[in-house]
């Protein structure tokens, strides 16, 4: 029998990579995304460096029929321990003159594709009671930015159902741990994919690295912490915002959108 299975999505690039690389020593990987060339070249890396067996599925999450062949694979990895949903993107520009199906393909991956992904990883993992489930928001859940609606709207759901779901977990007295992981800046390349140079984006100060970021997530795991906000200054942001009455907090997130702003 292998080791415990970790299935990350978009794991060929950001976050996915890190969680990958932290995660081999210890489990099995299942490594999903679109670059079926960057997941074989990181699957072999760390095959030859920790001995694991790292499957790579390439992938379009947003598309329906990829979607459905992950999720079936998920639903036969009796061995699943944990599921990364990490897979996603950032658009600019405002709502109503921004590519509509670049909206709907975001809402498809971020929203559908968790759905999808979460249902059949819990079928196996309730039965098991046994392992977890870490769904790659962003504090864009906590403050919504012009510019970037459809992100901020769909981070916040995705950290709205996972707290859905640990109540539901909670209240069967399951074990199985979910997490909504909600980073600020970080230095991947999503903002590079986005045409955006960071030092326009925030200053350096507010700049974490994808490591500590993951590292702070695979250590709030085994503690069932619901939202893990990697660190101080942003959990500061978040302790605030959340207690901010709705005209201080719409006059807060109004001074501060600007079309090239985004929290991750």
């Amino acid at each position: 029998m292998g080791k415990p299975l970790a299935v990350i999505t978009g794991a060929s690039s950001g976050f996915g990579v890190v969680f990958a690389r932290k995660l081999a020593a210890n489990h099995d990987l299942l490594l999903i995304a679109r670059r079926k060339q960057k997941l074989e070249a990181l699957a072999a890396e760390l095959t030859a460096q920790y001995g694991c067996a790292a499957d790579v599925l390439s992938a379009d999450l947003a598309d329906e029929k990829d979607l459905a062949a992950v999720a079936e694979r998920i639903a036969a990895e009796q061995n699943l321990a944990l599921l990364v949903n990490n897979a996603g993107f950032g658009s600019r520009g405002l709502f109503w003159e921004s590519d509509l199906e670049v909206q709907e393909r975001m809402h498809r991956l971020h929203v559908m594709a968790t759905v999808r992904l979460c249902h059949a990883a819990l079928r196996i993992m309730v039965a098991n009671n046994a392992g977890g489930i870490i769904n790659v928001a962003s504090v864009s859940a906590f403050v919504q930015r012009s510019g970037s609606v459809s992100y901020g709207a769909t981070k916040g759901w995705m950290t709205k159902f996972t707290e859905g779901l640990y109540l539901e977990l909670k209240g069967i007295g399951s074990a199985v741990k979910v997490q909504a992981l909600c980073p600020g800046f970080t230095y991947t390349d999503f903002h590079e994919t986005l045409g955006l140079e960071r030092q326009s984006v925030a200053p350096p100060s507010l700049w974490l690295r994808p490591e500590f970021v993951v590292d702070e997530s695979l250590k709030a795991l085994p503690h069932a912490k619901l939202i893990v906000v990697p660190g101080w200054k942003y959990q500061v942001l978040v302790a605030v915002i959340s207690k901010l009455p709705m005209p201080l907090r719409l006059a807060f997130e109004a001074a501060g959108s600007t079309k090239n702003s985004r929290w991750k």
